[in-house]
């Protein structure tokens, strides 16, 4: 996979959570909140797709199953513009205030998805993403790892996403375990299968030492 240099956030500080279906995301970067709120920081938690106005009508699109089947490039290029609209209106501006952002989902999920999982070029994926996210990149990215058929079997009814095959999202984990490999000094692979505190503990110790950029209110 082409690397580009990457630009990151100069001033606050930038987490962005990711991994399969079902691994704990949601609840992970709710606990990294509440416990950087304790710490007096200024937090925002976001999530993608669909945390702009514009975004919620392309989440609609992307996840829902009536929307059928799409092309392959089309839904990348519906993810892409969710990230450039909420870049732009959500997550530079936080960072620009010196706030720890959060995020549920970035880049890598397009990656991954769209990717690994569909039947297009990672690199053209990759590009196309970049261009829409600045190539901002966050400080730390947090993959939660899990055995998709662990994941899948959490949810009762499934959106057009959890829907696809067990393979489709065996190649999305290999592919999220890949990244991480390939850039160890930014990201935190952990087993999401582990007791929830325990995984806390271990992401707030990764997330201290950024804390030092970030805005204390």
């Amino acid at each position: 996979m082409t690397r580009w240099p990457g630009t990151y956030a100069d001033t606050g500080v930038f987490v962005c959570f990711e991994g399969g279906e079902g691994s704990g995301k949601s609840t992970q970067s709710g606990l990294l909140r509440e416990w950087l709120q304790e710490q007096g920081y200024a937090v925002l938690l976001t999530f993608e797709p669909g945390d702009t106005i514009v975004g919620r009508e392309l989440r609609r699109i992307v996840l829902s199953p009536s929307t059928g089947q799409l092309s392959d490039r089309t839904e990348t290029l519906l993810y892409a513009a969710d990230k450039a609209e909420h870049v732009d209106t959500v997550v530079v501006p936080a960072l620009a205030r010196g706030d720890v952002v959060i995020t549920d989902r970035y880049v890598d999920s397009t990656l991954a998805y769209q990717g690994a999982g569909r039947s297009l070029l990672v690199e053209e994926v990759e590009h196309v993403a970049r261009w829409a996210t600045h190539d901002l990149r966050p400080h730390l990215t947090v993959v939660l790892d899990l055995d998709p058929r662990h994941g899948l079997s959490r949810f009762a009814g499934r959106d057009r996403i959890e829907g696809e095959s067990v393979e489709f999202h065996e190649r999305v984990r290999e592919s999220f375990v890949a990244m991480a490999k390939s850039d160890p000094d930014h990201y935190l692979v952990l087993d999401a299968r582990a007791d929830v505190d325990e995984i806390a503990a271990q992401i707030q110790a990764a997330v201290a030492p950024l804390l030092t950029q970030a805005k204390q209110r």
